[in-house]
């Protein structure tokens, strides 16, 4: 619920004023206007990986340790997980946003994106930006690394305890079960490297677009 919930939201900070952008002669928004998409963004993306993370936990427990899965994923103990992934996106959204709009944007004020991010607004700005770029690329390293570890760790015990099964009717319900999971994480995990994690990640923008599209309809979707 609460990942289809984020899902619906980062979609709606993006594809609305994309489509009026594509559609309309006015292709303007406003400095406030940047600002609140880019926060909100930001926000909800963090907060998708942290869930995507406590999703493959979740079906550790529920796969390799059913009996104790009712006490371990209790309803306080879900509460608790879901708190924290908001709590991490909205501590990440803070440090981003702060960072990103007290800069100086002099250079120019057309932004090389259909939406508010760091990469086309640090080309924006006519400071320097080493340690804009040093930030994102620690935090968005290390929340991709910390969550990737989390969802690699707790598939490979699934994946022996699913080789393990002898029931094939068993296996096949439980690849099935995961496999979309799977696939979502590693769309957007892979998407969101490509465009946030490695350096470099700023100069090539007709490729972030694309990539864009990817982690903010398609993923979604």
């Amino acid at each position: 619920g609460n990942m289809s919930f984020v899902d619906l939201c980062y979609s709606s900070v993006i594809a609305p004023k994309a489509m009026t952008i594509f559609l309309s002669s006015s292709k303007v928004i406003s400095f406030a206007g940047c600002a609140t998409q880019f926060f909100f963004f930001s926000l909800l993306v963090t907060t998708e990986g942290f869930l995507l993370a406590v999703m493959a936990y979740d079906r550790f427990m529920a796969i390799c340790s059913p009996l104790k899965y009712p006490v371990t994923m209790c309803p306080m103990a879900c509460t608790r997980l879901v708190l924290g992934a908001y709590c991490g996106g909205c501590l990440n959204s803070i440090v981003e946003t702060s960072l990103t709009f007290q800069l100086p944007f002099c250079s120019s004020n057309r932004i090389d994106h259909f939406y508010c991010d760091v990469p086309p607004l640090l080309q924006l700005a006519c400071a320097d930006t080493t340690l804009n770029e040093l930030v994102m690329f620690g935090i968005c390293g290390l929340i991709i690394v910390s969550t990737t570890l989390v969802v690699l760790v707790s598939y490979g015990y699934i994946t022996v305890a699913i080789l393990r099964m002898r029931s094939g009717s068993g296996r096949h319900k439980l690849f099935s079960t995961c496999g979309s999971h799977m696939t979502a994480v590693s769309l957007f995990y892979g998407t969101v490297f490509v465009m946030y994690a490695q350096p470099g990640a700023l100069t090539s923008m007709e490729q972030g677009k694309v990539v864009s599209v990817f982690y903010t309809l398609v993923i979604p979707m």
